[in-house]
């Protein structure tokens, strides 16, 4: 439609040129007079000549109206099909989505929001954090657009498209497009874009998975083996399997499960987990710390010292989180 509202422009300039051309050749009128008298022929108002006409006037006048006559009629429907299906409101509203992707910062991008991006997406926009989704298919792009997501649609495995959804400004990265190959160019241009970016790609074969590693994915995810391990422990453990449910994905749960960063100036740093007393502070409960060098403490005793950089795996609820989040 926007080709149409050029292209009826175009036909409107050339009609005012060829006009203006024409009767200065013909009748040796000025410049602004023939555009006048031009103007007033295409728009058919009935002002009179500037001055009589000569045989070959008006001929060439002849055929000047009949072509205004068309294209003006061409020019007059294409504008009022843009107003009328509103593609005047979406050129608007793709300007302003625009301007407020290029304004992101620290923001998460879903690559591909088919059965598994699109849940990613919505668990993205129930934590309140600024993403954006990326995709090449029109109902993708309705999807985003019903749901309030910021949406770009191009193909990601286009470098100029990632950066366009501002590959370099970003936090974080999902890629959970259809083929592991289409996965893996993305996450390997996404690195190279932008080196700090933490990825996590879906990947449908497990033989896929460390080629998705090496390409520069921090995690890969087969969802397929994923869904059996989890259909596995709920049929052997289903009081464990509904408890981290409810801890991981409920909508109303009081208690949530959340990691943080021991800083460098923080006043547990170099402490243990006893002196720092952290549950009779916060009542916060600390179930794993991820060292800087030590590695993953998925049981840590009181006795564990934090240093400054370790993550933690905390449990409790936000007020609590709250209070620890001061003390990190």
């Amino acid at each position: 439609m926007l080709a149409r509202i050029v292209r009826a422009f175009v036909i409107l300039a050339f009609i005012l040129i060829l006009g203006t051309v024409g009767y200065t050749a013909i009748e040796g009128w000025s410049t602004l007079d023939s555009l006048y008298m031009t103007v007033i022929t295409i728009a058919t108002v009935g002002f009179a000549e500037i001055a009589p006409l000569s045989a070959g006037g008006k001929l060439f006048t002849i055929v000047l109206i009949f072509l205004g006559v068309a294209g003006l009629a061409y020019s007059v429907g294409a504008i009022i099909d843009f107003m009328v299906e509103g593609h005047l409101r979406g050129l608007l509203e793709g300007r302003r989505m625009n301007r407020r992707i290029s304004e992101l910062k620290d923001h998460y991008i879903v690559v591909g929001i088919g059965r598994v991006g699109s849940v990613v997406a919505r668990t993205l926009a129930s934590e309140g954090v600024e993403f954006l989704v990326l995709d090449v298919c029109e109902e993708c792009k309705t999807m985003a657009e019903e749901a309030g997501w910021l949406y770009i649609q191009g193909d990601a495995t286009d470098e100029d498209v990632l950066r366009q959804a501002g590959v370099m400004r970003a936090k974080g990265l999902v890629t959970a497009l259809d083929t592991d190959a289409d996965n893996l160019f993305v996450s390997l241009s996404a690195r190279t874009l932008n080196p700090a970016l933490f990825i996590v790609a879906r990947t449908s074969q497990v033989a896929s998975e460390a080629k998705l590693l090496r390409s520069g994915a921090d995690r890969v995810l087969t969802p397929n083996v994923i869904g059996g391990r989890r259909m596995a422990s709920m049929v052997l453990h289903p009081v464990v399997s509904d408890y981290l449910d409810v801890v991981t994905h409920g909508d109303q749960v009081e208690y949530t499960l959340e990691s943080m960063k021991v800083d460098h100036g923080s006043v547990l740093a170099g402490r243990s987990i006893r002196d720092a007393k952290i549950r009779d502070e916060t009542g916060a409960y600390i179930l794993a710390v991820d060292g800087v060098e030590g590695g993953m403490n998925t049981n840590p005793s009181p006795d564990t010292i934090l240093a400054p950089g370790d993550q933690l795996v905390v449990l409790g609820t936000q007020a609590q989180l709250d209070k620890l989040t001061k003390l990190l």
